[in-house]
This record gives C-alpha cells, sequence and structure tokens, in this order.
C-alpha cells in the first residue's frame, strides 16, 4: 500500500550553511554568480573542497566576466561566519588553490545553438530528473525536510543576529525531523534531533532550551503535541566542526538540496553548474511543473520526470505519477508535457522560462540555493504557481 494511505513515521535531515559540504556548494555557486553576473551565457561546472585551512576550487569555467575566484570563495565563507583561527578554518587565513581550465570543445559544441548536430541548444549531458510537490504543506513540499531547514536556518539567523547566539554557537549544524502520519497526512512530530557546534563554555541546558524555542517557532502549533522527542547534540560534546572536523566537497547533498528522501532522485547534483547543465535546471523545471499541478488541484502529490540525452534538444522521455490523487489520469498530463505548449522542456525553453541565466534581475543568487534546500521558498521563480490556469485549461478542468 502507498506510504499516502497509511500510518507511519517520516524522517528527512538538513545541515546549515557551516556544515562542510555546504560551504563548499556556497562558494562554488558564489562562482557561478560572480560568472553570470556580467555574463549571462557563461559556462562554469565549479567543485569546492574544504579542510583545515584549506579551499580548493577546480572544475571548467568559460567566461567574459572577470572574477577573482580567490576572493569569491574568501566572501562566502566569511559570509558563513568562519573568521576565527582558533576553530580552524578562517576566510582571511585559510590557503586557496584554484585550478579551473575552460569547458571541453567536445560539451560546448552540444550546448550551444547552432553548433551541434542538432542546431538547437542540446542537453549539458545525459540523465534524468526529478521534481516533486505535496499538498501536505503551503509551500507544498514534505513537512519533514521543510522544517529541517527551518531549524537550521532560524538557528542561523539568531547566530547571525548576536546576542547569546552569536556567543556560543558555531556555523556549523545539522537538523533532523520525523513526523507521524495518519493516512498519508502529517499529525505530530515525533522526534526533532540538532547538533550544533558550539564554544568550549556552552551549556548543554542552554542549547536544549533553545532548540525547543526555534522548534516552537518554525513548526506549525498543531504538529506539537503528545510526546516529542528532542535528542540535542546526541554525543554530548561539538566543539570541533566545520572543515576543521570533515571534509567538504560540492554536490554531496543531493537529498537534503531536493524532498528529503520523498520520491526519487536523478542522481545529479545542483551547485556550481550553470543552467545548461541539466542536472540542474531541468530539476528545477520539474518542480516547477510538480508544484503547479498540485496547486492547480490536479493532484494531491505529484512527481515528474524527464531525462535528456547531451547535445539532443528534447527530453528523451516525460513521466508524471500522481500516486492515484490525480483529477484526471497521469498519461493526460504527460502529454500536456511533451507537447511543450504550457512548460517548454527543452534545455534552452527552461532557461528562458525560468529565466534561469539572469539571476540577479529575478531576485535571487544561486548561492542562495546553497543551503536550506533548493525548494519550497518563494525567492526562486521555478517556486512560482503561475502555470495553474494553463494547466486546468489544457485539462478542461
Amino acid at each position: 500500500m502507498s506510504k499516502l494511505q497509511t500510518d507511519h513515521v517520516f524522517t528527512s535531515e538538513s545541515v546549515s550553511e557551516g556544515h562542510p559540504d555546504k560551504v563548499s556548494d556556497q562558494i562554488s555557486d558564489s562562482i557561478l554568480d560572480a560568472c553570470l553576473k556580467d555574463d549571462p551565457n557563461s559556462r562554469v561546472a565549479c567543485e569546492t573542497l574544504t579542510t583545515t585551512d584549506l579551499i580548493v576550487v577546480a572544475g571548467e569555467i568559460t567566461t567574459n566576466s572577470k572574477v577573482d575566484f580567490e576572493a569569491v570563495a574568501r566572501e562566502a565563507v566569511r559570509k558563513i561566519g568562519y573568521t576565527s583561527n582558533d576553530i580552524g578554518f578562517c576566510a582571511d587565513t585559510c590557503e586557496v588553490d584554484v585550478r579551473i581550465h575552460e569547458q571541453s570543445a567536445d560539451i560546448s559544441q552540444g550546448v550551444t545553438e547552432g553548433a551541434g548536430a542538432f542546431k538547437e541548444q542540446g542537453a549539458g549531458d545525459q540523465g534524468m530528473m526529478f521534481g516533486y510537490a505535496s499538498d501536505e504543506t503551503p509551500e507544498l513540499m514534505p513537512a519533514p525536510i521543510l522544517y529541517s531547514h527551518k531549524l537550521v536556518k532560524r538557528l542561523a539567523e539568531l547566530r547571525h543576529a548576536g546576542g547569546d547566539a552569536a556567543k556560543y554557537l558555531r556555523p556549523d549544524s545539522k537538523s533532523q525531523v520525523s513526523i507521524n502520519y495518519e493516512g498519508g497526512v502529517p499529525k505530530s512530530i515525533n522526534t526533532v534531533v540538532v547538533s550544533h557546534q558550539h564554544t568550549e563554555d556552552m551549556t548543554q541546558q542552554w542549547l536544549e532550551d533553545l532548540i525547543r524555542q526555534v522548534t516552537s517557532e518554525v513548526v506549525p502549533g498543531g504538529l506539537l503535541h503528545g510526546d516529542v522527542r528532542y535528542l540535542v547534540n546526541p554525543t554530548g560534546r561539538f566543539v570541533i566542526g566545520g572543515p576543521h572536523g570533515d571534509c567538504g566537497l560540492t554536490g554531496r547533498k543531493i537529498i537534503v538540496d531536493t524532498y528529503g528522501g520523498v520520491g526519487a532522485h536523478g542522481g545529479g547534483a545542483f551547485s556550481g553548474k550553470d543552467p545548461s547543465k541539466v542536472d540542474r535546471s531541468a530539476a528545477y523545471m520539474a518542480r516547477y511543473v510538480a508544484k503547479n499541478i498540485v496547486a492547480a488541484g490536479l493532484a494531491k502529490r505529484c512527481e515528474v520526470q524527464v531525462a535528456y540525452a547531451i547535445g539532443f534538444p528534447l527530453p528523451v522521455s516525460v513521466n508524471v505519477d500522481t500516486y492515484g490523487t490525480g483529477k484526471v489520469e497521469d498519461s493526460v498530463l504527460t502529454k500536456i508535457l511533451e507537447s511543450n505548449d504550457v512548460f517548454d522542456l527543452r534545455p534552452a525553453g527552461i532557461v528562458r522560462q525560468l529565466r534561469l541565466k539572469t539571476p540577479f534581475a529575478e531576485g535571487f543568487r544561486y548561492a542562495d540555493t546553497a543551503a536550506y534546500g533548493h525548494f519550497g521558498r518563494d525567492q526562486f521563480p521555478w517556486e512560482k504557481a503561475d502555470q495553474v490556469d494553463a494547466l486546468r485549461s489544457a485539462v478542461g478542468a
């Protein structure tokens, strides 16, 4: 039986902006933003490694923008809050090693309009991408990942704001939220887990009180009833953290970045990739499609899969699965997507429809996506539910 109809507990995790993998993601996406700012046609595939007092930036970048990669990396780390030598990683003193070269000409001809075999911009790689939406939260996101993100994001806001949080908390943290479902509907919080890096003089009781306070701020009161279990710094100590405690790599938190383990994942990471890479852009489009289908009332839950071949301008397959909750057959929705009338699933069409080459003009930065999830926040253009009427018209609703 589908979990939509059963009683169960589901758990998702998030990690903060100070987690070493997220530090790497934010550096890679900050470099992408810097390239796109003056050259929207930049081709960027940027990977970052972070460890004790070291940042390594590598990959393929072709751009007309004049970018100081080292300066961008240092500023991204500084913004997170790694500004002191005593925690093993400092924006101002760490070593930065830049190993960047241009994009492969073989790849370039496949994603440049008029240059490839099909004379139209093709996909930057093969692969399959998934988008998901559910009506269980106002953001049309699965509840466990949504509230996991909100927990660590709020803790980071308090740390940046000053006061005791700034005194005791350091940038690295993780959260995990387990939710009791009844009939597929979230009913109550089962367990909240938070591990947060801290100073030597912080007390466990202070942190436990803070986590309970923040949970009450970010989780709807209707879910906070019964016996909620709180597990705060379960090892009893988390002083050594960030890139000093664990090596960070771009693209290693793909489940945190998406839906927290709900639905499928194609395997491709997002950060550091320009919009010609369908790993990123098509995953954003699939979310956009799924969210609009649910927002239109055509399903309570929806997963969209698209797949591509490198250099080929059309998806090689499209699939819609509403888990039996659809108001119309899944095949009807699939045919609408295949027509490209409401949503343009060609790589160039995705970039145009979601305006992915000009993030600053659209009011977001790719670096904003690199912590607290790529989905469920209204600041991103793929989160707009602006095709509801077009979808209803297309199905005759």
